[in-house]
């Protein structure tokens, strides 16, 4: 998610957004929290397997809802302006009232052949405190449309039990997600999703196995540039937010004179950041499921190639009611760094899987039909 930190920047270049260099500045901002009695290893905490547990049990009970209206789609033109605002057009119609309407189960399968399509392995990637868990419904209702779902938790994320705070780079991080790609069979692709700080995650992989993804989607995900980290995106002036600066708290299990190990949110200020439009038990599960972000991670930049990370087809998916990565941020990146095409989840918060899971859903299938 976003981290919001005021800090000077260095002197512009051409084409590339203000970004912080300088770390020295960003400790005056951090909240200073003593977590000296936090485990450096792994995590034994049971609650963890409580909290699967529980998930599980809302994945299996969740009723499928009738389709949210979808989305507006924007199409990138090669040859336009970087910076121009890309064109739109509408990627569904409003149902009339001679529409006939049909069981939900019915109506998400009706147009979906997954046996056509080039490649319908799906691999879904967490953002940062989140877990596999929070795909819950967006797995049910692909695997009802015959798709092969693949939920990764990063490396200290969701069941996963390494101590969050212990995690020391992108690479160790990303790791769970690299080490399933690495063991794909020879001349099998997936589709990667990636939410929030899970974008960076996904371009990381990119650029290593770009051969075996077909199609990369990020969900009000951070897509960065080469060169850039997910701090340097967060840290422009323009892009700070109040509610995520007293969201956020800084753990220092390497004591206070030293980085922060981990990033942890307030659970009282969770609903308004990331899920104002999503329901109240899914907001419950939430604040008794996300665990703290690993914190280098987030300042690690990214190298990436037009030959590798290039090669793989983008698309991203908007979300304008969202408090975390808000929307100007999201067109900045898209301006900066523009995919294939980009979708609109109207009404959607940051957390588009509980807000709005059928539309996302439907998104998801529109651009795995995409040829």
């Amino acid at each position: 998610m976003g981290i919001c930190l005021s800090t000077k920047s260095p002197p512009p270049r051409k084409n590339h957004s203000k970004r912080v260099t300088n770390q020295s500045s960003i400790s005056n901002r951090w909240s200073r929290v003593r977590s000296s009695s936090i485990k450096r290893e792994k995590f034994d905490d049971p609650v963890i397997h409580e909290h699967a547990i529980a998930a599980a049990l809302l994945f299996q009970h969740q009723n499928v809802l009738p389709f949210d209206r979808s989305t507006s789609v924007r199409h990138h033109q090669p040859n336009s302006k970087p910076h121009q605002p890309l064109p739109r057009s509408s990627s569904t119609r409003a149902r009339s009232l001679t529409d006939p309407l049909l069981p939900p189960q019915q109506l998400l399968i009706q147009d979906v052949n997954a046996d056509e399509l080039e490649v319908k392995h799906i691999v879904l990637v967490h953002g940062g405190g989140f877990g596999a868990w929070c795909w819950y419904k967006t797995i049910a209702l692909l695997e009802e449309c015959k798709f092969r779902v693949t939920a990764i938790d990063l490396t200290g994320s969701g069941i996963d039990l390494f101590d969050t705070n212990s995690v020391k780079s992108l690479s160790q991080y990303v790791t769970p997600l690299t080490d399933f790609l690495e063991k794909l069979a020879d001349g099998e692709k997936v589709i990667l999703v990636g939410h929030d700080f899970g974008g960076a995650c996904i371009s990381y992989a990119m650029e290593i196995f770009p051969s075996k993804i077909a199609k990369a989607i990020f969900v009000a995900a951070s897509m960065l540039k080469s060169g850039q980290s997910t701090l340097d995106m967060f840290s422009q002036k323009e892009n700070t937010s109040d509610l995520m600066r007293q969201a956020q708290k800084f753990l220092y299990t390497n004591g206070n004179d030293l980085p922060p190990t981990a990033i942890d949110l307030d659970k009282m200020l969770l609903k308004d950041l990331l899920f104002n439009r999503s329901p109240a038990k899914d907001v419950a599960l939430a604040s008794v499921s996300m665990r703290p972000i690993p914190f280098p991670p987030v300042l690690e930049k990214l190298s990436l190639s037009d030959a590798n990370y290039g090669y793989v087809r983008r698309f991203y998916v908007e979300t304008p009611d969202d408090n975390a990565i808000p929307i100007t941020l999201q067109e900045s990146m898209i301006n900066d760094s523009p995919p294939e095409k980009v979708f609109r989840l109207k009404g959607s918060d940051h957390s588009p899987f509980f807000s709005k899971p059928q539309a996302l859903h439907k998104l998801l299938v529109e651009i795995a039909k995409i040829t």
